[in-house]
């Protein structure tokens, strides 16, 4: 199937062209005519599958049909729970909607209100924004949704995630009964089924994630550390080999993505941090000094990285393994974007990060293969209470010959070691191969 079978407007095909894509994913297969046709849409599908364009490319369809309006009173509205990712919807709509006399604004949390009021004052057609920040604008009476054909809750499981369930009631409840409603989910668990029973009408479901979350083409992999310290220096190794094109690093609170951006920056490495506590103007130029190669090592947070898009992307490395297994799956999407392969390392010492990381397994049905590099091998094992899935066989495929070791003397050639990989379930581990 091609996009012009679609039937969409043709500036949008001429648009489409001229991004260089010829046919449309799986997901944007069976969303786009369901849409089209009016239905309300429960869509579950992995990150990188071209969710964006997905609802992006028919709602533009709609709105290359001009209705003009009162001024604050938008036809369509995506709600994003962070900023990055609204970003993205915006980037999308200015690519698939560069030959449409198209009327847009974005309503985010922690910009300047001038901008935001100057754009609803005016009659406009789309608007993508965050929950706090459009419920603000509603009380204030500047967003009026009285006329709102189509209401998009983009990553609505990490809105309920992030706490802003209520704030999602008051948008809907101040939209048309009449409108319609696409609902698009990484993962789709027992709460986004209620919700999605709440606000979708007869809605046709799209499941392209299925029930396995993470994507094939993503070669996962588990280094266990004896501590701080001893993850620092696996780091070290890792952001040295030669296939990392560019990383993002995840850790757990912004103090501790700060300081290990300025680590990194010290080691020679073009580092930097990006999380909550910066302004936005500061994470938009740091997202692109990323999107421009500036940035080849990207320490964040959940929060702060969650919707970044960028195809460099080759490697993600879990610093600290997350708090919420779904994290990780939304973590490790940020490599293998439209089908190309990535690479997810994480880290795990004794403590906290065994239930983390047996919950992680618990959610992909299987243990991530442990992997230990000469030189930098823990001097005790993980202590697991359970086995966490399957036993995985011999990894193959993309290894860590590749890596270069981070030990001798300074100035002195670096040797390419093999690596020795282990199986990470229950009773320690068993030497493979």
């Amino acid at each position: 199937m091609s996009f012009t079978q679609l039937q969409l407007a043709a500036p949008i095909l001429r648009a489409i062209a001229q991004c260089g894509y010829t046919e449309p994913t799986p997901i944007q297969k069976q969303s786009i005519p369901e849409i089209l046709a009016g239905r309300d849409l429960l869509g579950s599908a992995q990150t990188g599958t071209g969710k964006t364009a997905a609802f992006m490319l028919p709602v533009l369809h709609r709105l290359a049909v001009l209705k003009k309006g009162p001024k604050g009173a938008p036809r369509v509205l995506v709600m994003t729970p962070t900023r990055e990712l609204a970003a993205q919807v915006i980037g999308a709509t200015r690519d698939y909607g560069r030959f449409l006399r198209l009327r847009s604004a974005v309503i985010l949390g922690g910009s300047a209100y001038g901008p935001q009021f100057r754009d609803l004052g005016r009659p406009i057609d789309l608007v993508v924004g965050t929950p706090g920040r459009l419920i603000d604008h509603l009380e204030r009476g500047s967003l009026d949704l009285s006329r709102l054909e189509v209401l998009i809750l983009d990553e609505a499981d990490r809105m309920l995630d992030m706490g802003f369930k209520e704030d999602v009631e008051k948008v809907v409840a101040a939209a048309p009964a009449g409108r319609q409603t696409l609902l698009f989910t990484a993962t789709l668990d027992r709460t986004m089924e209620n919700l999605a029973r709440r606000l979708l009408n007869d809605p046709v479901r799209v499941d392209i994630a299925g029930r396995k979350p993470t994507l094939d083409q993503i070669a996962q992999r588990l280094h266990v550390a004896d501590n701080v310290a001893h993850k620092k220096r696996l780091l070290q190794h890792c952001v040295e080999a030669d296939e990392l094109r560019q990383a993002i690093i995840f850790s757990a609170t912004k103090r501790d993505a700060d300081a290990l951006a300025r680590e990194l920056a010290a080691q020679g490495h073009r580092a930097a941090a990006l999380h909550g506590d910066m302004s936005q103007g500061m994470r938009n130029r740091t997202v692109r000094d990323l999107r421009q190669g500036r940035v080849r090592l990207l320490v964040a947070t959940d929060v702060a990285a969650r919707g970044i898009d960028v195809p460099g992307i080759s490697h993600v490395i879990n610093f600290d393994l997350p708090m919420a297994a779904e994290d990780y799956i939304h973590r490790i999407g940020r490599t293998g974007r439209a089908g190309a392969s990535g690479t997810a390392i994480s880290f795990a010492s004794n403590g906290a990060d065994v239930q983390r990381l047996e919950r992680i397994e618990r959610l992909l049905g299987e243990c991530l293969p442990q992997v230990e590099i000469p030189g930098l091998e823990p001097t005790r094992p993980l202590r697991r209470a359970r086995p966490a899935g399957k036993r995985p066989g011999r990894s193959g495929g993309k290894g860590y010959g590749g890596f270069k070791r981070g030990k001798g003397k300074p100035g002195t050639q670096r040797r390419r070691e093999p690596v020795v990989e282990y199986r990470s379930c229950k009773g320690g581990t068993a030497r493979q191969g």
